[in-house]
């Protein structure tokens, strides 16, 4: 699950709260800008193409949940990366 800030100074990953991975981006809330700069901002911190994320639902929310497709070998990298990025 993500919580999404838009409109923030800065992307960025802040970390977890719980279950839930924040993320501030600069995008504002309007045409599916912010859920983009979300997309660009994983995609960038993960490792992996923009086309292998998705978000599946809350779309015009802040609570939001990502769908990552990608291999095994690369589903325990992104594994190690999100722990990583959990620890922030």
């Amino acid at each position: 699950m993500l919580r999404v800030q838009p409109k923030s100074s800065r992307n960025q990953i802040v970390g977890a709260q719980g279950d839930v991975l924040k993320l501030k981006v600069t995008a504002p809330p309007a045409e599916g800008a912010a859920n983009k700069a979300c997309v660009e901002l994983l995609s960038r911190e993960l490792g992996v193409p923009k086309s292998c994320l998705e978000i599946t639902s809350g779309l015009a929310s802040r609570s939001k949940k990502l769908f990552i497709q990608c291999t095994p070998k690369a589903a325990a990298r992104i594994r190690q990366c999100l722990q990583g990025l959990c620890d922030v």
